[in-house]
């Protein structure tokens, strides 16, 4: 078993712990490894252990990988970072998802590329209220869905959110997002919608507890970008 497959089975141990102890399925949690900046070659060692699902932050490297890795036809890519109008066209030519939805303007430019198959999307809540993290306030996530689900060739399936992360030296432990966690669970609630798209290397354990049904898992299975 190389390193890619070990982090994955532990990763994926650690999941099946968070539902068991939340009673809930694995079934129920999408594992995304996120696989910015990473080599082309740990995405397909990933692949060949069974990972589908891969999250990139930036349009023009989903892109270059997308293109470049278009031999494997069971991969699912997934946008999960911010996106500028002028970059719209390479999410949606190859993303089955995109969560970091801020605006109907990048809705509706989505839409418009997708009128066939349309893609997923996932509201960005700023659920902290933090200065330097995109997405929109809790307060403006009830408009912006009723504009989106408007919005031919795009579905809004659930929200997304970045809570906190601890930088050190800090005494954060991931208990300390599960209010954010449940704040974002209760959001989406009120609104419908069944995904949520919460949890990253440090807490998507607890996220999980908390209800999320898609984790973003970076560092974890591939170790630290060069």
């Amino acid at each position: 078993m190389n390193q890619i497959e070990q982090s994955l089975a532990t990763v994926r141990h650690k999941i099946a712990q968070a539902c068991q102890r939340a009673h809930r399925s694995p079934d129920e949690v999408t594992l995304i490894a996120v696989s910015k900046l990473q080599p082309i070659a740990l995405i397909e060692a990933a692949y060949q252990a069974g990972q589908r699902d891969f999250g990139e932050n930036y349009a023009q490297e989903l892109r270059d990988k997308a293109s470049e890795l278009a031999h494997l036809t069971e991969l699912r890519w997934h946008a999960i970072g911010t996106l500028q109008s002028n970059k719209v066209k390479y999410v949606a030519k190859v993303a089955q998802s995109f969560h970091a939805l801020c605006s109907l303007d990048i809705a509706q430019e989505l839409g418009k590329r997708r009128s066939e198959v349309p893609i997923d999307v996932l509201i960005e809540v700023n659920i902290a209220g933090e200065d330097s993290k995109s997405g929109i306030a809790p307060s403006a996530v009830e408009a912006l869905a009723a504009q989106v689900r408007t919005v031919a060739g795009v579905r809004l399936v659930g929200l997304m959110c970045m809570p906190p992360q601890p930088e050190p030296p800090s005494c954060w432990t991931p208990e300390d997002n599960r209010p954010h966690f449940a704040k974002l669970r209760a959001l989406a609630k009120s609104l419908g919608l069944a995904q949520l798209s919460m949890g990253s290397t440090s807490d998507y354990e607890v996220a999980i507890e908390e209800g999320a049904t898609i984790v973003r898992v970076g560092r974890s299975i591939f170790g630290e970008r060069l």
